[in-house]
């Protein structure tokens, strides 16, 4: 029963390949007419943008070329294009310093080795560190709360 059902599917697959080679025969010749419509077109002429600024000339197009010119004031000749103005510069860690990276990763080599003062879950020493960035972490609550109203103890 297998072997009828394999050929069965064989079958199939070879009549879809068929149909669909004949199909592709019968559309070659309506493509290939299509194709083969009135003269060819002349080339398009080249099209320049270009944006002076203050009291520049535009620049005098040269043969089948259009030169269009956009006009600014002289005030705007050297400023940050329109979208980046305002917007912050983001930092990247390009800019960091080699100290910072340095003891950044110093910091996660001692955080994934479980050192003590770490914070970590492995090692013998992780129970101190936790109590430790805990402590460090009220600190700095209780200096932001005092910046913000001073009249609090």
């Amino acid at each position: 029963m297998t072997a009828i059902a394999a050929a069965r599917s064989m079958m199939i697959v070879l009549l879809g390949f068929l149909l669909g080679l004949v199909l592709a025969m019968i559309a070659l010749p309506a493509v290939a007419n299509a194709q083969v419509a009135g003269p060819a077109e002349p080339a398009p002429s080249k099209t320049r943008s270009v944006v002076v600024y203050g009291d520049d000339p535009c620049p005098a197009s040269s043969g089948d070329e259009i030169v269009v010119c956009a006009r600014q004031p002289e005030s705007e000749r050297y400023r940050i294009p329109k979208r980046f103005r305002g917007q912050k510069a983001a930092a990247s860690p390009a800019g960091n310093s080699w100290t910072n990276k340095a003891v950044a990763t110093e910091g996660n080599a001692r955080a994934a080795a479980g050192l003590p003062n770490t914070c970590s879950a492995v090692g013998s020493g992780g129970q101190s560190g936790c109590f430790m960035q805990f402590m460090q972490q009220q600190a700095a609550i209780k200096r932001q709360t005092k910046d913000a109203d001073p009249d609090q103890p």
